[in-house]
């Protein structure tokens, strides 16, 4: 197991304080603001701790305030229903005695009902596709250096982008983008902590699809973004350290802010679950 999903892992294993309160903790690894994959996966968690023999459906969630990861998360749990079919749960996650995360989450027992899915795309295998340190070597005279660092970071998620020239074209191109994603490592076998997994990769690259309409770069120095709100939808049962494609496009951006969404499919073509996004997209100005 890599030492990057050994972090995911101790990550999303919350301390429990008391009833329905849980502490979570950032990796050290320099950044400004805590990911919000992190906080949508460890407010899951949370959720999830307080729920039996179902698995979560839907999740909505607000970031209200960037989260400081010099200090813990404390995720407070409100068990607003139990049914006989449907769990609801809400979670907020605080630091500093201020909200800096919000989001329900909607459990199901499993059963059976009508099925159908939208076509996978045409798309290279995973296998074909450059991995991050071949694209390194490969396009190192054409890569930014925030893009460079950013690619030579180890991390939990392995990712292999199929449309590469989006990393260095400044060209305007239609706002979509295909990503093969897995953990880095096996995770145990808790479908659970799967769909905390997945809920955390699904933060990956999302937001960036929208710049590709305007030829802008991922990390540009002259633009401000963040996630302001993030939902989950999980239709079917899988594994998040089996390959998946992450499909996303970016169908409108308007005010400052990009909506951009995303469709997860296993390599077999089965549609597990879709995303959906709008985030803070501000050119910064010059004082």
């Amino acid at each position: 197991m890599t030492s990057a999903v050994k972090t995911l892992l101790s990550i999303l294993d919350l301390e429990t304080l008391e009833h329905n309160l849980f502490r979570g903790r950032s990796p050290q690894a320099g950044w400004q603001r805590v990911f919000g994959g992190q906080v949508i996966g460890q407010a899951l968690v949370a959720a999830a701790r307080t729920v039996e023999d179902r698995f979560a459906h839907s999740l909505h969630g607000y970031f209200l305030r960037p989260g400081d990861p010099s200090v813990p998360i404390i995720y407070e749990v409100d068990r607003i229903r139990d049914g006989r079919s449907f769990t609801t749960r809400r979670v907020v996650a605080i630091q500093h005695g201020a909200a800096i995360f919000s989001m329900s989450v909607s459990f199901q027992v499993q059963e059976p009902g009508l099925s159908h899915q939208s076509g996978m795309p045409d798309v290279p295998e995973p296998e074909s596709l450059a991995n991050a340190s071949e694209l390194i070597a490969r396009f190192k005279d054409q890569l930014p250096d925030a893009i460079r660092k950013y690619w030579e970071r180890e991390r939990p998620i392995e990712i292999r982008p199929v449309e590469v020239a989006r990393y260095f074209s400044q060209e305007p191109a239609t706002p979509a983008q295909h990503v093969w994603m897995r953990a880095s490592a096996p995770l145990p076998d808790d479908p659970a902590l799967h769909q905390c997994a997945l809920a955390y990769a699904s933060d990956f690259t999302l937001l960036d699809t929208a710049l590709i309409a305007h030829g802008r770069l991922l990390l540009d120095p002259k633009l401000m973004l963040a996630s302001l709100d993030h939902a989950v939808w999980f239709h079917r049962p899988f594994r998040a350290d089996d390959w998946f494609l992450y499909a996303q496009d970016s169908p409108a951006a308007a005010g400052a802010r990009g909506f951009c969404r995303g469709s997860i499919f296993t390599r077999d073509g089965t549609l597990v679950a879709s995303v959906a996004q709008e985030g803070l997209i501000r050119e910064k100005t010059s004082r």
